[in-house]
């Protein structure tokens, strides 16, 4: 007898503890989905919590929705890796023992678990890797759910026209979408930017944005084998190893410089018209480090002819700086420091609360009261600022935001599956090809 394929042993163990489930889930089922929307929640109502990815940042991001004000409870978890579930579910109960309730027939596994999670749940943290946001968001707002979905929102345009899409059925249906992108719940960034758009610093005609860095975690292939006691599949590797492929993370440009971007975006009251730009991998290489580049610096201009110089690298030994600095006629700002000097030189000496924190309370805050609340649009337009980054500097070519945002290119793979092909395969050499400027088509 053949030996069972990781894909078929993952199918059968799905199908066993979804089984479980369904003397409690049949009637939901049944029911039509709308039945479910939650666009008003009152404040004694116990909101119902899904997790949908179960990695650091979707546990983070559950403990910090089950910290806010009024009744809340986690009551699904959802993940393609058992073993990453159990993790969390370990991690939030030990911090919130009275607030978590998941149960076996709760737990969902496999590429599909997200919807039964979903359809569990009044809201749902959509925290996986940043390829499958489109799928999950469409997928919320389908089965009418209040959504936080972390940043950012899609790898690639065909994610972000869909999420935007998405975002006008989740207005007609009024349900409050929350972005990851917390530096707009940070009271010195609200702060600053009041004063920048009160013209403080009078017109705007220059800025400059980093996230200049060390390099971030690594999950080699061998340290994966070593722990499964087996080889692994190409897709469970790159799952596995997400931040390295293009279809999972965007590339760090996209997974991590989005915060800077998203901050000029804010600044300027709108997406750049162009962009063009240069990078590279220059040291970290290997093929565990798989095809993305260790550096970008990209020039974005925007709609008024102002233009953005932005840089991300991940290099050690390097200068690191995570900042944005706006430059106008009557003065400077550097925008994370909340400081401004010139005519009407200021600084922000307030107390924060924990930024992450607050985006959260925002959310529920909105729920609970039936607050017009949804920054999807603002989450898609700043990711896709940094994918045009990383398509400038891909291709080595101007590229107009229009041509961008309508690329029919995709990223992603054609189907999901633990044997299905991946967008990029390793060569002989075990290194993953990467993209070539002045030869990479991205438009």
């Amino acid at each position: 007898m053949n030996p069972l394929s990781q894909s078929e042993i993952l199918r059968r163990h799905f199908i066993k503890k979804s089984s479980k489930a369904v003397a409690g889930t049949a009637l939901l089922s049944t029911l039509a989905v709308e039945r479910f929307a939650h666009g008003a929640i009152s404040p004694s109502d116990t909101i119902r919590i899904a997790l949908i990815g179960c990695g650091g940042r979707g546990s983070g991001a559950a403990s910090q929705a089950l910290s806010t004000s009024g009744p809340v409870k986690l009551i699904a978890m959802a993940d393609a890796h058992k073993d990453q579930l159990d993790r969390s579910l370990k991690e939030i109960g030990a911090k919130h023992k009275e607030k978590v309730d998941v149960p076996e027939e709760h737990r969902f596994i496999g590429f599909d678990a997200y919807k039964q999670a979903i359809q569990l749940a009044d809201l749902v943290v959509l925290a996986t890797p940043p390829g499958f946001r489109p799928i999950h968001f469409e997928e919320a707002v389908r089965q009418g759910k209040n959504i936080f979905m972390e940043k950012p929102v899609a790898t690639d345009a065909t994610g972000i026209r869909r999420v935007l899409a998405a975002a006008e059925e989740a207005k007609k249906k009024n349900l409050k979408v929350a972005v990851g992108l917390q530096r707009h719940h940070q009271l010195g960034y609200l702060e600053t930017m009041k004063r920048l758009h009160g013209g403080e610093i009078g017109d705007i005609t220059s800025m400059r944005a980093y996230w200049n860095g060390t390099t971030p975690w690594l999950k080699t292939r061998a340290s994966l084998e070593e722990k499964a006691g087996r080889k692994l599949t190409e897709m469970e590797y790159q799952m596995r190893n997400w931040y390295y492929f293009v279809w999972l993370c965007g590339d760090h440009i996209v997974e991590q410089h989005i915060h800077n971007l998203d901050v000029i975006n804010w600044v300027k009251q709108g997406h750049p018209v162009r962009a063009h730009g240069m990078g590279g991998c220059e040291v970290r290489k290997g093929p565990d480090y798989g095809e993305i580049f260790d550096h970008h610096a990209v020039e974005f201009e925007y709609a008024d002819g102002s233009r953005l110089a932005s840089q991300c690298r991940h290099i050690n030994g390097c200068w690191n700086s995570v900042s944005e600095h706006v430059v106008g006629t009557k003065g400077s700002c550097d925008v994370g420091r909340y400081t401004i000097t010139g005519a009407n030189a200021w600084r922000f000496k307030e107390r924060e609360r924990d930024a992450y924190q607050q985006e959260h309370d925002d959310l529920f805050d909105a729920i609970r009261n039936d607050k017009p609340y949804n920054e999807a649009e603002y989450g898609a337009h700043s990711s896709m600022t940094a994918i045009l980054g990383r398509m400038a500097t891909y291709s080595g070519k101007v590229i107009e935001w229009d041509d961008a945002i309508n690329s029919k290119i995709s990223v992603m793979p054609t189907m999901f599956d633990w044997d299905a092909p991946t967008p990029n395969k390793p060569g002989p050499d075990g290194m993953y090809p990467r993209a070539i400027p002045g030869k990479t088509q991205v438009v």
